[in-house]
């Protein structure tokens, strides 16, 4: 097993997919004048998105009800699972590296969705190989992309209503600015003034204003009393509108169910399921498209993807090494999680499951998203950095993945299913 493991990985890391990444991987490092053009790296991620929900779609409308079953039992396990993976992710940062909590928070949302660009690498690679694998995997990609949000919008409310500032910092964090009300503000301001005013609101001289010192004492004391009524009625004001705010707004539900990426791979599920009903001769025009053509425009997808992984590694100058070693045995440890759910989950059933489906299962568990969980975080979680988590995502994980992550994966599989065989 030792040696066909490192015959596959030899073998994988010279497939034209990952000679891709690498040729991208090097264009920074090289310093060559190339720009991967972005309208054609977002039509390509819409293609692949499209295409491979059309061909899970297509996958699907061939299952038995009793596969059906499986599969739906199979997607509520795998959202808790990245659920549980979240939270996993998020103490494990909070105990090993120095990241401010809204980074902690932000980083294991990340790395509680999954990677679509991991997910269709490690199809290509399995399907190369000629490895058979579940129907119904695309649909998992979808389902499993949204634990992640939840656990990141989750983890920041809380940490929102422990008094974290605008800028991100919690109270035993350095450069922690508490927010102060515009309002209170003013109202201190003009509470603290020492000039002595008429009935007219004009100043008084220093003659008039001992003349009429007792008058201004006593206006002093009800103004007092005025400005504290005021500051405690603008805190229960401002307390009931914290209160009020939701943590799932409208809008942030909206992107987290209906962001451009799930909605492209929903709707490719649908079609192709629809399309594949109707029978073989609807839907083997536009196979020519969404599965014959797939592997080449994956290809250029990875040269795109080679290139931003190698300048995110450059945002992690300053993570530190605890932080970088999380975005490369993460990975491993998450995606044995997942190993291990999925043959758990395949003993209840007494049906064994194929190599390929232990593979797609462990990357969705291993990788980290760099798609839906950053709109969400533009949207919804300003305070945190904008780097550190792409850096890791995209930098680390990702590159580990694609090129020692997936031969991993299956020999770990292999040893699994060689060792607790399911009757």
């Amino acid at each position: 097993m030792f040696e066909e493991f490192i015959h596959n990985f030899a073998h994988n890391l010279f497939k034209p997919l990952l000679l891709f990444f690498y040729m991208g991987f090097l264009i920074p490092v090289l310093k060559v004048p190339f720009e991967f053009p972005k309208a054609v790296y977002q039509g390509l991620t819409l293609y692949l998105l499209v295409a491979i929900g059309w061909h899970g779609g297509e996958e699907l409308a061939s299952l038995s009800l009793a596969e059906f079953g499986q599969a739906l039992g199979f997607m509520a396990i795998g959202f808790i699972t990245n659920l549980s993976i979240g939270a996993i992710a998020y103490f494990i940062l909070q105990r090993t590296t120095k990241l401010r909590q809204v980074d902690a928070a932000t980083v294991a949302g990340f790395y509680g969705s999954d990677s679509a660009g991991t997910f269709v690498t490690c199809l290509g690679v399995i399907t190369a190989a000629n490895i058979a694998y579940a129907a119904y995997m695309p649909v998992m990609l979808a389902v499993m992309e949204i634990p992640g949000c939840l656990v990141a919008l989750y983890l920041v409310s809380r940490l929102r209503q422990q008094g974290m500032d605008p800028q991100g910092n919690m109270p035993h964090e350095s450069g922690y600015q508490p927010a102060v009300h515009s309002a209170l503000a003013m109202e201190g301001a003009d509470g603290g003034g020492e000039i002595t005013v008429d009935e007219d609101g004009e100043p008084l001289t220093q003659y008039e204003g001992s003349r009429t010192h007792g008058h201004a004492m006593a206006a002093v004391a009800e103004r007092t009393q005025t400005v504290t009524a005021t500051k405690q009625e603008l805190a229960v004001e401002l307390d009931g509108e914290t209160e009020k705010q939701p943590v799932f707004s409208k809008e942030l539900l909206h992107e987290v169910f209906l962001n451009p990426g799930l909605y492209l791979l929903f709707g490719g599920i649908i079609i192709g399921f629809l399309g594949r009903l109707q029978g073989e001769a609807v839907t083997r025009a536009d196979d020519t498209l969404f599965v014959n053509i797939f592997h080449g425009m994956l290809c250029l997808f990875l040269l795109e993807m080679g290139i931003t992984a190698c300048r995110r590694l450059q945002d992690l100058k300053t993570a530190g090494w605890r932080f970088i070693m999380f975005g490369v045995l993460a990975p491993n440890v998450f995606a044995i999680i997942g190993i291990l759910v999925a043959h758990g989950y395949s003993i209840v059933l007494g049906q064994p499951f194929d190599l390929g489906t232990y593979a797609l299962f462990a990357v969705l568990c291993g990788a980290a998203s760099y798609i839906a969980v950053p709109a969400v975080q533009r949207l919804a979680i300003p305070e945190a950095s904008p780097t550190l988590p792409l850096a890791a995502s995209l930098g680390l994980t990702f590159t580990y993945n694609v090129t020692i992550g997936i031969p991993v994966y299956m020999l770990v599989a292999q040893v699994v299913m060689k060792n607790f065989p399911v009757a």
